[in-house]
């Protein structure tokens, strides 16, 4: 009996250190995209997008991982969450913007702060925030419209509005925190990639089961899209079989 309590005791203590193994990891997933919408003139676009930092220091090894690839990056929301000092936020954000341009959506946990001492961050900093509307970014020959959506759990999304500066023959990408929008994207809106995170692919998942999916690049109907498990945490700053990521895209025509 002894043995077998010992047993029990050993296994636990391993397991809560590989869940916060799996939520300190500093990964960037290389995920490679092929798009037939994409204008030759473009050539190929590369994306640093990160979201759910929440409580997180950026590490300086994603940064250095990424420096020099991207074209610009995409922060998914959750900056942040109540209790995080704006010194680690403003961090943050000099680590991100030695990557290049820095676009931003708002998330559920970034309304749980002032947000407009938040914006007087990203004016001072010149962060781009997107907020149900769309900003041309010229890029190579070309541009492509990055289309933002506020948090649709919140209540605060209007998809419409932020689609009434594009065309359907443009190269649109979508940045959505709650993936669930997905849902009222119509393939002839011409959405050609869409971006979200929020779920934290569930963060803790037993047996492969948990109350979201895991994070993926899927092929829908009416778009592509990825969903994100992710870099920090919220609640329990743990994670099992949903580990943290960050994602380099390569789009590509195809």
């Amino acid at each position: 009996m002894l043995e077998f309590s010992m047993f029990l005791l050993v296994g636990g203590v391993s397991l809560l250190f590989f869940m916060l193994y799996e939520a300190r990891r500093n990964v960037v997933k290389m995920e490679k995209v092929k798009l037939h919408a994409l204008p030759h003139d473009i050539g190929t676009i590369t994306i640093f997008f990160i979201s759910d930092i929440h409580k997180r220091e950026v590490s300086d090894g994603i940064i250095d991982d990424v420096k020099g690839k991207a074209d610009f990056v995409i922060i998914g929301g959750d900056l942040l969450e109540k209790g995080v000092p704006y010194s680690r936020v403003e961090q943050n954000l000099d680590k991100l913007l030695t990557l290049g341009t820095v676009y931003f959506v708002w998330g559920n946990n970034d309304h749980e702060v002032s947000t407009n001492r938040l914006k007087d961050i990203f004016k001072q900093k010149g962060i781009i925030e997107i907020v149900n509307d769309s900003v041309s970014v010229p890029i190579h020959k070309g541009k492509i419209n990055l289309i933002g959506v506020d948090d649709a759990s919140t209540q605060r999304a209007s998809y419409s509005s932020s689609l009434n500066k594009t065309m359907p023959y443009e190269f649109n990408i979508l940045i959505s925190h709650d993936p669930r929008l997905v849902r009222q994207v119509r393939k002839e809106e011409g959405i050609d990639l869409m971006l979200s995170g929020h779920t934290h692919g569930g963060q803790i998942r037993l047996f492969g089961w948990g109350l979201y999916k895991k994070g993926r690049l899927e092929k829908l109907p009416q778009t592509t899209l990825l969903v994100s498990n992710g870099y920090g945490t919220t609640a329990l700053p743990l994670r099992l079989g949903a580990p943290a990521e960050t994602h380099l895209l390569k789009i590509e025509k195809e």
